[in-house]
């Protein structure tokens, strides 16, 4: 099978038709914690204890690799720990580049978290390979990329990145959430690892919390695999069967929020009372400014009433939320006005309602202000 769709629907979910299967069509929960063995030395079919390995976090993980061409993935309890895991590959004294308009809790978790542990980071405004050469020290093992940034919504041009971090022997890891492996695959473009909050658009539905790492190479997935097991912040049965579920759907989704985000950009760029809209295309996110202050943005947030005001995105309903209040509110002020995130930006993600009513709403919204 080579489209997208068939692989996310089928892969990982193959029916077991041997003698002693069951033929289940949809994977099973498997929620024992630990696994009998007739022999001491080999555990029946590879499963010890759940946190090493688990039947349906492995069907996810099977699945995952696929979807964006990579050979191995790996399912965490969240989108940060996957990040922590991720960062465990570093030791003291080793420097990491970040793009600079990251997520909020990504740039928490390096500035507050890991920096004690002897971990140094710089916050970069980079597009290009060559906007990150001046900024490689002696001591640099990692570049961090988001593309779409979250939440000012820059494209990095993730293949020149990749080359010129090659040529430094310097890691290279793409935070894929905003683009969903259906439209962008970074391990095609050069990058070594790929991280994704699963919570986002791959679960899809508000209802499960996951993260994931992807990998091509062997030795770097014997690496995180390690981790994985020592660390202990995994996806359980249940959460693994909820996000492998939503995956069945990723194509026709990414479709629907793709097609409706377009057209609630193009009402928004023609409305008087917005200033500025970020939207690069490609999926259901977009951003913009009202004219006004923020108490503007406020009054017109809480005048929405189908589209939701929560922290989150990816998800099947709409999702409006105020960075500087509520996803990158523990960025300091001033690294968000270095960044260009105003008190004033709104980041929308577009559901697949119909677009006429959430435009309607919006209308609605943007009268009372």
């Amino acid at each position: 099978m080579s489209k997208f769709a068939t692989k996310a629907i089928h892969i990982g979910s193959e029916p077991n038709l041997e003698i002693g299967g069951s033929g289940d069509v949809v994977v099973p929960i498997h929620l024992s914690t630990t696994f009998a063995r007739t022999n001491v030395y080999k555990p029946i079919g590879g499963y010890e204890y759940s946190r090493t390995g688990n039947p349906t976090r492995h069907a996810l993980e099977k699945n995952l690799a696929v979807l964006e061409n990579g050979k191995f993935a790996f399912a965490f309890s969240s989108g940060l720990s996957a990040i922590t895991n991720t960062l465990l590959l570093l030791q003291n004294n080793d420097h990491s580049i970040s793009i600079d308009d990251v997520y909020g809790g990504t740039r928490r978790l390096f500035t507050k978290v890991f920096k004690r542990f002897g971990l140094q980071f710089s916050f970069v405004n980079f597009t290009k390979g060559k906007d990150i050469v001046s900024h490689v020290k002696p001591n640099t093992k990692m570049v961090w990329i988001e593309s779409p940034t979250n939440p000012l919504m820059k494209i990095v041009d993730i293949a020149s990145v990749c080359k010129t971090a090659k040529k430094k022997n310097v890691l290279t890891v793409v935070d894929n959430t905003f683009a969903s492996p259906y439209f962008q695959k970074p391990l095609d473009l050069g990058a070594d690892i790929v991280i994704h909050s699963l919570t986002k658009y791959i679960g899809g539905h508000s209802d499960v919390v996951g993260g994931c790492v992807v990998v091509k190479d062997k030795a770097l997935a014997e690496r995180i695999g390690f981790l994985q097991n020592a660390v202990g912040g995994i996806l359980s049965p249940f959460d693994s069967y909820s996000v492998l579920r939503g995956i069945k759907t990723l194509e026709i989704r990414m479709q629907k929020h793709d097609e409706n985000a377009k057209k609630i950009a193009a009402f928004l760029s023609k409305h008087k009372k917005i200033k500025k809209i970020y939207y690069p295309g490609f999926g259901g996110m977009l951003s913009f400014e009202l004219q006004g202050n923020k108490q503007t943005t406020i009054n017109f947030m809480e005048a929405l009433k189908i589209i939701v005001i929560a922290e989150s995105l990816g998800a099947v309903e709409s999702l409006i939320d105020h960075p500087a209040s509520m996803t990158h509110a523990s960025v300091p002020k001033e690294a968000r006005e270095t960044i260009g995130l105003s008190d004033k930006l709104i980041r929308l993600s577009v559901g697949i309602e119909d677009p006429e009513d959430l435009i309607i709403d919006l209308s609605q919204a943007l009268s009372k202000i």
